[in-house]
């Protein structure tokens, strides 16, 4: 049998401005993610959704899952293929696709932009190609539905 991981994190609305639910302008998008042991993010709706801009949307949080998955993946590969990596930094752009009906949508891609610093020069081409096999095994990547696209950028110190 495989082995299993287990992840529990807890939502909380703090968004009741007095009236609860009874409109949908009546209250407020904030609520916190919270797990055990760690400090709480203060999360709401993505602004488009009546959210607070000043907090972090769940489209943007999972957008920086597929960079904080494919970048451990990376520095992983790295390591074991002789890679020194110095830096690391990544600008990630996700993209939500409205339904024609205007009442849902989707991610329907991620593009990663790792800029990377590595010690020497004969492993820039090397670091720039790992990031094409990451897919086969982060274990986000290989848990979502849309493309993931890679433009990377290596260069030495």
């Amino acid at each position: 049998m495989a082995d299993a991981h287990s992840y529990d994190v807890a939502i909380e609305w703090t968004g009741n401005l007095g009236t609860g639910t009874d409109h949908y302008r009546s209250f407020s998008r904030a609520h916190e993610i919270i797990a055990e042991g760690k400090d709480p993010i203060a999360a709401s709706a993505d602004p488009a959704f009546r959210g607070d801009p000043s907090r972090w949307n769940p489209e943007e949080l999972l957008v920086a899952t597929v960079a904080q998955c494919h970048m451990l993946w990376f520095l992983h590969l790295c390591s074991t293929a002789g890679v020194t990596v110095v830096d690391y930094e990544d600008h990630a752009h996700g993209v939500m696709t409205m339904d024609e009906h205007g009442g849902g949508g989707q991610l329907t891609e991620v593009t990663l932009r790792p800029e990377v610093t590595v010690t020497e020069q004969f492993m820039v081409d090397k670091a720039n190609a790992l990031h094409d096999t990451i897919d086969e095994v982060c274990f986000i990547a290989r848990s979502v539905n849309f493309p993931i696209r890679y433009e990377p950028r290596a260069h030495t110190v």
